[in-house]
């Protein structure tokens, strides 16, 4: 099975796809499962069947869809498919093709700068390419941080050789058959050997859709809590499967493998009989990725998305470091930034930079929002710290971010 986050790593840091590849084969027959390769092509709800291309037909008692979803190539742009433009799919052929196509190549332009494209780019710069990463957003990354964060891994990103451009996107691909160059909106020519298109992805659905399973207007199979579909005994869960943020339950696109297996486990607790306790209540969306041995994570909804949500909300940042003292080997500075709603106190998001720690920090924080903990719990939170491992306990980042939330509050 093909690790989806461990994708652009085999571009730099791994030297091929198949270390990329992770075992699941004596996994699903210990569980039991009889696992068989091949391609379904429809699906019978009436006679709960559904039909493979090499034309066998499996009955089902249950169904559950995991058709995840597929890189997004903009029919508007120009040159888009023109030799040496890639795409980033969950495919080891198509990957395999595309590590040989970008060995030879110079100059490679990214565009788009979500977790993806900035890991993509490191990796590329890392192998010896030279790589510009374009941004139509402001910032890097701004989706998932706010701008004193986004700002400070995009500083880290142009320190280690990724010229990065923001605030303008792509218009046209140039050259003949291959890439030549990239035009951007204002007007700006980038030579380039290659493009790597990292815009996002779109929801696998036309299975479901085909089959008169409901799929919603962005392209979501619509599920519930216990994440079925309209349809009696069909289920779905991952990228193809709809979902709500945690915080304002408004509908997000949100696709993260994490949330994904979250999903299946709920679905499987759920799938022949429910366990009412047992609910997907929405995504938290818990992002974490690192550039050399800088780890940086994002939980809930940043400081903009709640602005622009009305939420009334109050928020607290610290910088300290993560080990004490701070003259111990491999001691990063950590930047904790906690947002919380002003009447209540709960945490609704959270942001970290720091040392590879940051990854399992805003697990906690996640964790937190998750619980609808208040900055008080937080406050009372107890936590094992050691020199080598953690932040003082007199200075822990997460606990001091949400002190200066709580003397926010109490000067209100």
């Amino acid at each position: 099975m093909m690790v989806p986050c461990g994708i652009p790593y085999i571009f730099g840091t791994l030297d091929s796809v198949d270390k990329n590849i992770m075992p699941v084969d004596n996994m699903m027959a210990k569980a039991g499962v009889e696992s068989i390769v091949g391609e379904v092509i429809s699906i019978n709800k009436e006679n709960k069947t559904v039909e493979l291309a090499g034309g066998e037909t499996i009955k089902y008692d249950k169904l559950m869809i995991a058709t995840g979803s597929m890189p997004i190539k903009p029919k508007w742009l120009t040159g888009a498919d023109k030799d040496n433009v890639f795409t980033i799919p969950k495919d080891k052929v198509y990957l395999e093709g595309m590590k040989e196509k970008l060995d030879s190549c110079k100059k490679v332009v990214v565009i788009g700068a979500g977790f993806i494209g900035v890991e993509f780019s490191d990796e590329l710069a890392k192998k010896g390419h030279e790589v510009t990463l374009v941004e139509k957003l402001p910032e890097i990354l701004s989706l998932a941080f706010d701008e004193e964060l986004s700002g400070r891994i995009e500083e880290l990103l142009k320190s280690r050789g990724v010229k990065v451009i923001t605030g303008n996107g792509i218009s046209e691909i140039l050259g003949d058959e291959k890439v030549k160059a990239v035009k951007l909106e204002n007007g700006e020519v980038l030579e380039s050997d290659a493009v790597v298109l990292s815009i996002g992805y779109k929801p696998n659905s036309d299975l479901a859709r085909q089959a008169g399973i409901y799929v919603d207007e962005n392209g979501f199979i619509a599920v519930d809590e216990y994440m079925r579909t309209h349809e009696k005994d069909i289920f779905a869960i991952g990228d193809c499967a709809q979902k709500r943020d945690f915080v304002t339950r408004a509908r997000v696109g949100t696709m993260l493998a994490s949330t994904a297996c979250a999903e299946a486990r709920i679905a499987g607790m759920n799938l022949f009989k429910l366990n009412v306790v047992k609910t997907f209540s929405g995504t938290i969306a818990v992002y974490s990725t690192a550039i050399g041995n800088t780890g940086f994570g994002t939980a809930g909804i940043t400081e903009a998305r709640a602005k622009a949500e009305c939420i009334d909300y109050v928020t607290g940042i610290f910088e300290g470091i993560d080990r004490h003292p701070g003259n111990l080997p491999d001691t990063h500075k950590q930047i904790v930034k906690l947002i919380a709603g002003r009447q209540s106190g709960v945490i609704i998001g959270g942001e970290v930079i720091g040392g590879l720690s940051a990854g399992e920090l805003v697990n906690v924080i996640g964790l937190a929002i998750q619980n609808r903990m208040t900055v008080n719990s937080l406050l009372t939170f107890q936590i094992g710290t050691h020199p080598c491992l953690t932040a003082s306990p007199a200075a822990y980042p997460l606990i001091k971010a949400a002190e200066i939330i709580a003397n926010k509050l109490r000067l209100q």
